[in-house]
């Protein structure tokens, strides 16, 4: 059985939403963010980064939600969520989802801990309104592509890369234009968030309505 460390809402709502797809059986282990439980000496052990999530499957410890991701899906074939080896949709689900945690992720963290580039109040009020403005070109870049092609990142296909968009986009619903007013991309986050997987991980954290 997986052990998931999570906290509400945090990146590991991925990992989450895939374990639900997948049916397999998983424990849930919550780490207080407010006590710092995600630093403790106890978790800095099965990850030194002291980052949410962290899995553990069996005797295997691993941390980064997209390696959590693709681990998932390779350990479970058989729930579809990454297309076959070898195919030029498999490159492309590689390439959204290293876009989404090594791109639109990472400016997200600029976003949200803008202290981390600036000394002053002005000067992370300047950095965070830039990260801003650099996500709303990320998420016009996956309309724009979503329009080519929809209702998924791949077409047709729902993969593993969706739940991550959604989540991405759910983070963004404090902007002044948040990535659900995309007609496309909002399209796409109604039809993740309304899956019976991706309902029964927003109610495992304990998320309620509106998601996103």
């Amino acid at each position: 059985m997986y052990k998931l460390y999570y906290y509400p809402g945090n990146a590991n709502l991925v990992p989450h939403m895939v374990l639900e797809e997948t049916g397999a059986k998983y424990e849930l282990v919550l780490l207080d963010r407010d006590k710092q439980q995600h630093k403790s000496p106890e978790y800095l052990k099965l990850n030194p980064h002291g980052r949410i999530p962290t899995l553990v499957d069996g005797d295997l410890v691993l941390y980064e939600t997209a390696a959590i991701c693709l681990h998932l899906c390779d350990r479970h074939p058989e729930a579809r969520l990454a297309p076959e080896l070898g195919t030029a949709e498999r490159a492309h689900f590689y390439k959204w989802l290293v876009y989404l945690t090594n791109t639109v992720q990472a400016e997200m963290i600029t976003y949200f801990y803008p202290g981390r580039w600036a000394a002053t109040e002005t000067g992370a009020a300047d950095v965070k309104r830039h990260a801003e403005a650099h996500l709303a070109t990320m998420f016009d870049t996956i309309e724009e592509s979503l329009g080519q092609q929809g209702p998924y990142l791949l077409g047709k296909r729902y993969t593993a890369a969706d739940p991550y968009l959604l989540m991405l986009g759910r983070w963004s619903r404090g902007f002044g234009r948040p990535a659900r007013n995309l007609p496309k991309l909002g399209k796409l986050m109604e039809a993740v968030a309304a899956r019976p997987a991706v309902q029964r991980a927003f109610a495992g954290e304990g998320i309620g309505a509106p998601y996103y």
